[in-house]
C-alpha cells in the first residue's frame, strides 16, 4: 500500500496540521464525500520541484469561484504543501517523483466552511510505464454536444470538480473491452478530452529528403466543455518558443487518425503516446511519431 502524507489546512496553524491518511480523518456528513460537492489539484513534483504551481493554483481558484465555494489563497496551499513534503521526505524518502494531490469540499453539511488538504504518495508505476510504452483508447460518447457549456453553465464542465463518478466509469469500460484510458467525443462528433487529460495531436510536413519542415500541435477547441489544461498551457507555450505551430479545433475524431501522433497529456503521466484508436493504429510513421514525442517530452521536461 502506497504511504501517504496528509496535511489538512487549518486557520490556527498556518503551515497546515498533519495528520495520518491510515486513521478515518473526514466526517460521514462532509458535502465531498456525499454529494462529490468540491475541486481539486493533482501536481507532479520531481526532483524535489512542484511544477506548475501557480497554474494550477490559478485553475482551483477559478474552479472554486464557479461553484461559489470559498476555499483559502494561494500562499495557505503553498505553506501545506511545503509541511507534505517535508514530512513526505522525512518517513517515505527522497522528493525524486511524488504526486500531490489539493482537496477542498464544502465542508460539514450545515457547517459553512470548506474541508481543504494536501495529499502528497509516490505515482502510480503504471503512469511511468504508459509514458514510456504508449496507451491504447476507446472513443465515448460523452452524452452532449459541444456547445452545452456556454448552454447549461451549472455542469460546470469547465471545472476541476469532485465529481468524476462518470470518468471513472468511463475508464472501467476501457480496461473491460482491454484498452487503457478514453478520449471523449460530443453528441455533435467533436473530439473532447480524456476523463483526467488533454487530447494533442501533431501534424508534420517534409521535403523529398525526409526532414521536417513544418510542425503544428493541435488540441480541440477550449470552449467545448473541457477543462483547460495546465500542461497543455504549458507545453503550447514552450513549442511555440521552439517554432511549432499551434492549432484549436473543433477536431473530430478523423483527425486523430489523420495526425503524425497523437498523445493524452496530463501532470502525473506528463506526455503519453496513444498507439491505437479503437483497435486501429495511430499514424503512418512511427519514427517520425517517436522524434515528435521526443522533441515535446523534452521540451516539456523543461517546464518549471
Amino acid at each position: 500500500m502506497t504511504q501517504t502524507v496528509l496535511v489538512f489546512l487549518d486557520r490556527a496553524l498556518p503551515d497546515g496540521r498533519i495528520e495520518d491518511a491510515a486513521k478515518p480523518q473526514l466526517f460521514a456528513t462532509d458535502l465531498g464525500a456525499t454529494r462529490g460537492d468540491g475541486v481539486f489539484e493533482t501536481l507532479l513534483v520531481l526532483d524535489g520541484h512542484v511544477r506548475k504551481l501557480p497554474a494550477h493554483l490559478s485553475r482551483m481558484q477559478h474552479s472554486a469561484q464557479v461553484l461559489e465555494l470559498e476555499v483559502p489563497g494561494h500562499e495557505a496551499w503553498e505553506r501545506a504543501i511545503v509541511t507534505a513534503l517535508d514530512e513526505y521526505q522525512r518517513v517515505v524518502g527522497p522528493l525524486t517523483e511524488v504526486v500531490v494531490k489539493l482537496v477542498a469540499t464544502r465542508g460539514v453539511e450545515g457547517v459553512h466552511e470548506a474541508t481543504c488538504w494536501v495529499a502528497a504518495s509516490a505515482p502510480a508505476p503504471a503512469a511511468k510505464r504508459q509514458r514510456e510504452e504508449g496507451i491504447d483508447v476507446l472513443l465515448l460518447d460523452r452524452g452532449y454536444d459541444s456547445d452545452v457549456a456556454e448552454r447549461a453553465p451549472w455542469l460546470l464542465l469547465g471545472a476541476k470538480t469532485l465529481s468524476y463518478a462518470v470518468n471513472m466509469a468511463a475508464l472501467r469500460h476501457a480496461h473491460a473491452h482491454g484498452a487503457d484510458d478514453v478520449i471523449f467525443t460530443s453528441s455533435d462528433g467533436q473530439v473532447l478530452e480524456g476523463p483526467t487529460s488533454t487530447v494533442l495531436l501533431a501534424h508534420a510536413d517534409t521535403d523529398d529528403a525526409g526532414h521536417v519542415t513544418l510542425k503544428r500541435l493541435v488540441t480541440p477547441r477550449l470552449d467545448s466543455g473541457i477543462l483547460p489544461g495546465t500542461s497543455q498551457g504549458a507545453l503550447f507555450a514552450a513549442a511555440k518558443e521552439a517554432g511549432w505551430e499551434l492549432g484549436y479545433g473543433p477536431l473530430e475524431p478523423e483527425d486523430l487518425f489523420d495526425a503524425e501522433a497523437v498523445w493524452l497529456i496530463s501532470s502525473v503521466r506528463l506526455l503519453t503516446p496513444v498507439n491505437r484508436i479503437d483497435g486501429k493504429a495511430v499514424g503512418t510513421d512511427p519514427a517520425l511519431a517517436r522524434a515528435l514525442t521526443e522533441e515535446l517530452s523534452a521540451l516539456f521536461d523543461k517546464i518549471a
